[in-house]
C-alpha cells in the first residue's frame, strides 16, 4: 500500500505548470500566449466553464507568464500574483481591501495579477464595489476572473472582460493524461479501465485524477477494467 506521508494527490502533483502541459484547452492557451507575446493584454479576463477543466491552472500559468515576460529576472514573482476565492471572501469589505491593494503599484515587474475564483459568489454590494475598480483599473493591474456560473455575472462586468469559454475535456485527452500519470507512478492500467474513469468524470480532468487515485489505492498498482467497473458499480 502507498504510505500516506509521501503520496501527493495526482490532481495537485500533475497540475499543468507550463503551456505545453495543458490538456483540452489548447486554443485558449494559444490565444493567451499570443496576447503576452504581442503585448496585447486586456485588463480583465473572464474564464468560464465547468469545474475541474483547468480554469485556475491556466489563470496561474497566465499570471506567471505575464510577470516573467516583463521581468525575466523575477525569480519570485509570486508576490505579484494575488488569489482571492470569492466563495469565502464575498463581502464588500473583502473587495474594498482588494481595491486598496490594487492601487499600489508592484515593487518589481510591471504587473500585479489578481485571480478571483468563483466570482459569481460576490454579494451585490461587493460586486458594485468591484465594478468601480474594473471600470478604471490602474494600468499595472490585470484581473482574471473565473466562474462556473457565467449566467450569474452581471452584464456590466461581462462587458469589461475578455471572455474565454472553457470546454469539458474529451475522453481521449483524459485517457492520455491518465496513461501518463500511470506511467510516472509505475501503475499498470488497462486502456478500457482508464476509459471507464474518463466516462465517469464527465469532462472534468481533476475528477478523473481524483477517481484514479481512489481506485489505485484499492488496487495495488494495477487497474483492470473489472476492478474499475466493480468499484464504480457499473
Amino acid at each position: 500500500k502507498m504510505s500516506k506521508s509521501n503520496y501527493t494527490v495526482s490532481a495537485l502533483k500533475y497540475r499543468p505548470n507550463s503551456w505545453e502541459t495543458i490538456i483540452g484547452q489548447e486554443n485558449i492557451a494559444t490565444t493567451l500566449k499570443q496576447a503576452i507575446d504581442s503585448n496585447q493584454l486586456a485588463q480583465a479576463y473572464l474564464f468560464c466553464g465547468p469545474r475541474g477543466v483547468g480554469k485556475t491552472s491556466i489563470a496561474r500559468l497566465f499570471a506567471k507568464s505575464i510577470n516573467l515576460k516583463h521581468d525575466p529576472e523575477l525569480k519570485d514573482f509570486t508576490y505579484n500574483i494575488y488569489e482571492l476565492d470569492a466563495a469565502s471572501n464575498n463581502q464588500v469589505d473583502d473587495i474594498r481591501n482588494l481595491n486598496d491593494q490594487v492601487r499600489i503599484p508592484p515593487q518589481r515587474g510591471n504587473y500585479k495579477v489578481y485571480v478571483i475564483d468563483e466570482v459569481h459568489m460576490l454579494s451585490q454590494s461587493a460586486f458594485n464595489a468591484f465594478l468601480k475598480t474594473l471600470e478604471e483599473p490602474p494600468p499595472h493591474a490585470i484581473f482574471i476572473l473565473a466562474t462556473t456560473e457565467k449566467h450569474k455575472i452581471i452584464p456590466t462586468i461581462l462587458s469589461r472582460c475578455q471572455i474565454f469559454d472553457f470546454k469539458r475535456v474529451n475522453n481521449d485527452d483524459i485517457v492520455k493524461n491518465l496513461k501518463y500519470v500511470a506511467e510516472q507512478e509505475s501503475i499498470t492500467a488497462d486502456d478500457d479501465a482508464l476509459f471507464l474513469i474518463a466516462e465517469k468524470s464527465d469532462g472534468a480532468l481533476r475528477d478523473s485524477l481524483s477517481l484514479f487515485d481512489r481506485l489505485v489505492s484499492f488496487s495495488e498498482k494495477k487497474l483492470t477494467y473489472q476492478d474499475v467497473a466493480n468499484h464504480l458499480n457499473i
